[in-house]
């Protein structure tokens, strides 16, 4: 089984070593010591950590429209470019970019500029997974 250092777990957390620190203190986050006595947290309970604090994380809010869709992303439009028929949209969701090619027509509709909030949603029947 694998195990993360703290420095680690932040990043695939996207939080910064002192509040993973701050949460294996307080208990939030469970621990252990290696041979070096450096703190390390086991790959299963980083997952199950990160599971558990990504599930309210993208809540579907009351007066949204109800979805399949599984994988959405509030973020904020950093790029726009239109096209005569197609527009590129920039997304920066957290520490994550998100670029969508979608028609000019439906930026004009939405009125996407810089600046405006959004809500990314993702549904692909092709995912690739690297490791590491």
């Amino acid at each position: 089984m694998p195990s993360y250092s703290m420095g680690q777990a932040a990043r695939l957390l996207g939080v910064s070593s002192e509040t993973v620190r701050r949460w294996a203190d307080g208990g939030r986050l469970g621990v252990e010591r290696d041979g070096s006595g450096r703190r390390t947290v086991d790959g299963v309970s980083l997952a199950l950590f990160a599971a558990e604090r990504g599930a309210g994380a993208h809540a579907v809010p009351e007066d949204d429209v109800p979805t399949s869709v599984r994988n959405s992303f509030v973020g904020i439009v950093t790029g726009v470019r239109l096209d005569e028929v197609a527009a590129r949209v920039e997304i920066q969701s957290g520490p994550h970019r998100l670029v969508s090619l979608v028609t000019r027509e439906a930026v004009e509709e939405l009125a996407l500029d810089v600046g405006v909030t959004v809500t990314a949603r993702v549904k692909s029947t092709n995912v690739h997974v690297d490791l590491g």
